[in-house]
């Protein structure tokens, strides 16, 4: 069995063989720190999408969907803070010149940097540990001093001027701000009423200065939001009731509750009321995976300041006005899939020195729920058989059909894929209207009768 140390490698390797990641760009020596999803990494991917979507917006008659615009106005990123405050600290290796966060550079050997600390402060703390501090791509320990660098990805769009740095458009940074300024709409305009949600997924983008660990941590992303507007007296119940719901979604697909915590921040943004992250615990150690934040109701207010619109709720019983406060639940999909595949990941010693590699993901997971193999292929008979078996199961499940190699390469094909089960059309399917179906998880397989077949994939999908 692979170390934990080497688990991640082994991840990434699987996800290229087996079309879930591709690294973009690949043929003109790949692109840092972006990646294309593969036939398989798109069909888990949906599976989050569509899984979260049902949790947080079709279950809930307080909630519903947004989908903004990636471009937006630059004043929204002046108001939410983004162009003066959204930077890391940035340092550079004197040797190699390679630029790196040094932030994370002091993580590596134990020393966090508060959230609250300024750059100047970042500054201290590295200094005084800058002999233990090694640049990541060639050892060295001389740096230069820290300086701040600006997160957001510019853009020339309708910019035909010369003086592109001085007006720039962005892409957005987080779909968050595309709710918050359509508030006042969706409010208006649907049968919601204060306390609701607004949920959105959607791709964001920073120029992170050291983006590493596959695909945790990337420049191109996509984020699954969702933010609950709420009078000021029930902040604090509604956030408890949402870190709950946050918390169950995660094992119900499949995450053990084992490699789950909860990390509190205890040096709050100014504005923050409260903020929990969920971690998992990554090949890598613990890592965010979703943040929870009560927010208080400084976005709405810095979007009215800066739009001169009146962002204000009357109750209607009370008559009374207020700016409503907000929690915010804010997960990566990306993320969510490198913990799915991190958590599904086995390799199992069969015994007689054979093993498998195996993805036992949960089955609404599963980017294929059913494979389905002729027993040989050069036999037309059982091909036909499996392709009109295929076709009949295709219309409710993705499914795949497979008649490359033989049995027992498919199967392990297929392990790799995290498809749950596998159908095989054989000679007693022609003379008695059995197929064999076999079981990802325990290896084990059963005759059912064809006519049997859709029911019994409804019971155990």
């Amino acid at each position: 069995m692979p170390e934990k140390n080497n688990k991640l490698e082994q991840i990434i390797a699987l996800a290229k063989r087996r079309g879930f990641v591709y690294p973009s760009s690949e043929i003109y020596g790949g692109f840092a720190a972006v990646y294309d999803f593969g036939p398989y990494g798109t069909e888990l991917a949906k599976n989050i999408k569509n899984y979260w979507w049902k949790v947080m917006v079709q279950s809930r008659q307080d909630i519903v969907g947004l989908d903004s615009a990636i471009f937006m106005s630059p004043k929204i990123w002046e108001a939410s803070g983004h162009v003066s405050g959204f930077s890391d600290p940035l340092v550079e290796c004197k040797k190699c010149h390679g630029r790196l966060r040094a932030d994370a550079l002091l993580e590596e050997i134990g020393v966090f940097a508060d959230e609250k600390m300024s750059l100047e402060e970042i500054q201290v703390v590295f200094k005084e540990n800058q002999d233990q501090i090694k640049c990541s791509y060639c050892g060295s320990t001389n740096f230069t001093d820290l300086k701040k660098f600006n997160l957001l990805v510019q853009s020339n769009l309708g910019n035909f001027t010369s003086d592109i740095d001085k007006n720039p458009v962005y892409l957005r940074g987080e779909t968050c701000q595309g709710i918050y300024v359509n508030y006042k709409n969706v409010l208006d305009t649907s049968r919601v009423q204060i306390p609701f949600g607004i949920a959105q997924i959607g791709k964001a983008f920073r120029n992170e200065i050291t983006a590493r660990q596959f695909i945790f941590r990337t420049r191109e992303f996509e984020q699954m939001e969702m933010q609950y507007f709420v009078p000021p007296n029930i902040m604090e119940s509604e956030y408890d009731k949402l870190k709950e719901l946050r918390w169950k979604f995660y094992l119900e697909i499949g995450i053990s509750e084992n490699n789950l915590r909860w990390h509190e921040h205890e040096n709050l943004v100014f504005y923050a009321k409260k903020a929990f992250d969920i971690e998992y615990n990554f090949p890598f150690g613990f890592k965010e995976l979703e943040g929870l934040h009560a927010r208080g109701d400084w976005d709405l207010s810095r979007h009215s300041e800066f739009s001169g619109q009146d962002l204000s709720y009357t109750d209607p019983k009370t008559q009374k006005k207020f700016i409503p406060h907000v929690i915010e639940a804010s997960a990566g999909v990306g993320r969510t899939f490198l913990a799915l595949l991190s958590e599904a990941y086995k390799e199992e010693d069969l015994g007689e020195g054979e093993t498998r590699t195996v993805l036992k993901l949960d089955k609404k997971m599963s980017p294929i729920k059913i494979a389905v193999f002729p027993l040989l292929k050069n036999k037309p008979e059982l091909v036909e058989k499996a392709k009109e078996i295929f076709n009949i199961l295709k219309e409710k499940y993705m499914c795949e059909f497979d008649d490359s190699g033989n049995i027992g390469k498919r199967y392990r094909r297929q392990d790799e894929i995290g498809t749950p089960y596998c159908l095989t059309v054989d000679f007693e399917t022609l003379e008695k209207g059995e197929v064999t179906v076999r079981d990802r998880d325990t290896m084990k397989q059963e005759k059912i009768l064809e006519k049997d077949i859709l029911n019994y994939f409804s019971q155990n999908l």
